[in-house]
């Protein structure tokens, strides 16, 4: 949240945060500030993207088409876009009063960002931070090439890292990959103020590392600056400056005697902090004229429900509205047009004054306390036809930017999430259609993808099959554009299968178009295999591919009422190798897994024991698919052991059982242990397991294999191995190994559907992460894009930590369970 401002409202000079374009006949355009610190005119800087035609992100050219789904094509260099620096920037706050109470706290923030930064002020809710951040940055000396003032309320670090580049460059609709955008940004030294910044350390070093030479000062809830930087704590202001609040916010000076020892006592039982203090001073206020005394220390707690209980039907269907939007603010415009009030500046600005709502530089929004209190009070939100009817017919205008929707992004996902909690699914639909189009040309690819995200499953509950096809579509075109490959090529396979069955050639044409810039195999849910030829796709046909390596369905059956568990199909990584997997002749289906080694010994295991077929292979590797249970009394249990190439070793596989009605889960990891003696050669790989439940049948999931197999090379991982490079041992007793490759690094293995993959580990400095999509495996194969798992690897020192996490579910009830942490030591 952001902290409400202590310096009273602003000046009128200001103005109102913006019109709603398109709202009215007149579309009034967006109005800012107009005046610089000295009163001069103050450079105003648009950060927006184009709001129509091509965008480039990266190396690829996009056309954004809200029917069949965008189009990707490669940019020739010729084309690039050439970003033009600018002189100097100035993106400020609004203008406020100075912070009472705060000389100390602002001189200490200016040692620090006069040292280099990055600081961070952190505290309590309501303790001050904005309103120090936002004086700080009218305030403070800059760096030589200006000064940034970002709110990052509910924003992810990408999008606003692409709000730092379009500020310092003159550019229109070009999002750099994150490589040139450092390059771009490097030499660039300006001070950037993040308010809002509720970010993870990860989190925080991702939005720093975009701007390597600009120095940040950033404010949020907890400290999560780790290592250089200063972190500052920020506690209430003393009692004088106290008493100076009150008299402020009163009009009169506090006076002696009663009043003055009651508020002394509010002093110390709000612990400072201003906005506690204003709303006691606001409840005063409402008294009739002569007749308000300060509440009672006893009743600060009870603050937020006695200012409600003072407030009329216009202002309170105003306040509604902003806390059925929960934490997002709105343009005065939309307040208009929803809240059906009169003077609605006018009134905006009295819950601001009685502490109760903010404003922000886009708008309005709720004090996040209010939000809970209010729906105590009136637990009826606001109609949800209504929000939907109006924001979608909103976006739909022509005069409505990209840059507009992406300024409102947050409500549109908080109405699409009322949609769907209310049964609507439809409406959510129709809300993230309107929206994805112009998100994508804003190039805010993280709040694209939030929105993408709520789309996927509602238009699942709504039977929605072209939005299912569309919003997997535009996925996989984030996906591609934002780095990551492995998922794209997953999400627009499906895509052009889902289209085809739609009898949209169109749109199967864009997905298989936009493929050839992805790995060159994938798997989709239904088996199908995409496959660029010469540069160009095609997409394969409907049923299971003839490839070696393709899931089969047809070998994959589940037991029937004999209670033969399913056999997963074998893949073959060396001529004249076989692998196995067992059948287990009980009820209960049950999947194995058959290691071989060079020995002809054989392991494998079981919920109950078994013999298995032992065979002798050259560096094997055995793929174990799913099983389930056919007999009827049998519950919907599955597991799959995931991809494991077996080299000398054992594998451990997953074994459970499940009873009618029951939703438990068990989940294994396969990949090869020990090395045999003997052998100048040994082949590690482990695969990652995450478990997921689905409505009541649980499924165990192979993520990925990040270690790579080699052969035909007896050396191992040298002392000068640097990063994330070389071969580590994992606290489950498995080899890691991973090659540099760029900026990042590489892995290569089977993934969990056969097929051989890389895996690349992006990132910088000592935190790498890498995404990879979990299916549901319950028929043998891949039937079914359930979401993506992430696993981050941060560094430290010749020490990994290793955490797997399900980051995206694409249908109902999807939950990890078995998403941990491990942890690697470098092989010396």
């Amino acid at each position: 949240m952001t902290d409400r401002d202590t310096s009273g409202p602003a000046p009128a000079d200001e103005g109102r945060p913006g019109g709603l374009p398109g709202a009215g006949p007149e579309g009034q355009p967006e109005r800012r500030p107009g005046r610089g610190p000295e009163g001069g005119s103050e450079r105003r800087i648009d950060i927006a993207g184009d709001a129509g035609g091509p965008v480039v992100a990266g190396d690829h050219n996009v056309v954004i088409d809200a029917q069949h789904g965008s189009t990707v094509t490669l940019l020739m260099e010729s084309r690039r876009p050439r970003p033009v620096r600018r002189d100097r920037v100035a993106l400020l706050p609004r203008r406020q009063h100075a912070p009472l109470g705060r000389d100390t706290d602002l001189a200490r923030l200016a040692t620090a960002v006069r040292d280099g930064g990055p600081v961070q002020l952190w505290g309590a809710p309501g303790v001050g931070k904005s309103t120090l951040l936002r004086h700080a940055a009218r305030t403070l000396t800059p760096e030589r090439d200006g000064v940034l003032f970002l709110d990052a309320a509910r924003r992810e670090p990408e999008d606003l890292a692409q709000d730092m580049f379009e500020a310092c460059y003159e550019t229109r609709g070009y999002a750099p990959s994150s490589p040139e955008l450092r390059r771009l940004m490097t030499g660039v030294r300006v001070t950037v103020y993040v308010d809002n910044a509720d970010f993870s350390p990860e989190g925080l070093r991702t939005l720093m590392d975009a701007a390597p030479d600009a120095t940040f000062v950033v404010a949020g809830r907890d400290r999560s600056l780790l290592g250089d930087g200063t972190a500052l704590r920020l506690d209430g202001i003393g009692r004088a400056p106290a008493l100076d609040l009150l008299a402020r916010e009163l009009g009169r000076p506090v006076g002696a005697g009663a009043e003055g020892a009651t508020a002394g006592d509010l002093w110390e039982t709000s612990s400072g902090r201003p906005l506690l203090l204003l709303r006691a001073a606001a409840l005063t206020r409402l008294e009739p004229a002569g007749t308000g005394v300060l509440p009672r220390p006893a009743e600060v707690g009870d603050l937020l429900p006695l200012l409600l209980g003072r407030l009329d039907a216009e202002p309170l269907r105003v306040l509604r509205l902003l806390t059925t939007l929960d934490d997002a603010d709105l343009d005065i415009g939309h307040i208009e047009a929803l809240g059906g009030a009169r003077d609605t500046d006018v009134l905006c600005g009295r819950l601001v004054d009685l502490g109760l709502a903010e404003q922000t530089q886009r708008g309005y929004r709720a004090v996040a306390d209010v939000v809970p209190a209010l729906r105590e009070r009136d637990p009826e939100p606001f109609s949800v036809e209504v929000l939907c009817e109006h924001f979608a017919t909103w976006i739909a205008r022509p005069a409505t930017t990209a840059a507009q929707v992406e300024q409102h992004a947050r409500a549109l996902e908080v109405v699409a999430e009322l949609a769907e909690r209310d049964g609507r699914p439809e409406l959510a639909v129709r809300i993230v259609r309107a929206a994805s189009p112009a998100l994508a040309r804003s190039l805010r690819f993280g709040v694209w993808g939030r929105l993408l995200d709520l789309g996927l499953p509602a238009a699942q509950l709504a039977g929605d099959r072209r939005a299912v096809a569309y919003f997997t579509h535009e996925q996989g075109i984030r996906s591609l554009l934002t780095g990551r490959r492995v998922m794209a090529a997953v999400l627009l396979t499906e895509a052009a299968v889902l289209w085809r069955q739609l009898g949209d050639v169109h749109g199967a044409n864009a997905a298989a178009g936009a493929h050839q810039y992805v790995p060159s195999h994938a798997v989709n849910a239904q088996g199908t295999l995409l496959q660029p030829d010469g540069g160009a796709s095609h997409l394969a046909s409907s049923g299971p591919s003839a490839g070696p390596s393709a899931p089969d369905p047809s070998t994959a059956h589940a037991a029937g009422a004999h209670g033969t568990a399913a056999h997963a199909p074998a893949t073959a990584t060396d001529p004249g190798t076989t692998a196995h997997t067992t059948a287990a002749q009980h009820t209960t289906a049950t999947t194995h897994t058959t290691a071989t080694s060079h020995t002809a010994a054989t392991t494998h295991t079981a919920a109950t024991p078994h013999a298995a077929n032992a065979g002798a292979a050259k560096a094997g590797a055995a793929k174990a698919g799913a099983a389930k249970a056919g007999a009827a009394k049998a519950g919907a249990a599955a597991h799959s052991a995931g991809a494991a190439h077996a080299g000398a070793s054992a594998a451990t596989g997953a074994a459970g059982t499940g009873a009618a009605g029951a939703g438990a889960a068990g989940a294994g990891a396969a990949g090869a242990g020990a090395s045999m003696a003997g052998a100048s050669v040994v082949l590690k790989v482990v695969a990652v397991i995450v478990a997921v439940v689905v409505g009541r049948v649980v499924v165990s999931q192979a993520v990925h294999s990040f270690a790579e197999s080699r052969s035909g090379s007896s050396s191992s991982s040298s002392s000068s191995d640097t990063g994330l490079a070389g071969r580590w041992t994992g606290s489950d007793g498995a080899t890691y190994e991973f090659d540099a490759s760029g900026g990042g690094y590489v892995s290569r293995g089977r993934d969990a559907c056969g097929q051989d993959a890389s895996t690349e580990f992006t990132g910088s400095g000592d935190t790498y992460s890498a995404e990879r999509p979990i299916y549901d495996t319950t028929s043998g194969s891949c039937t079914g894009l359930l979401g993506e798992a992430t696993t981050t690897i941060t560094l430290s020192g010749d020490s990994a930590k290793v955490t797997t996490t399900m980051t995206k579910s694409y249908q109902q009830g999807v939950q990890c369970f078995s998403c941990g942490t491990l942890y690697l030591t470098r092989q010396q």
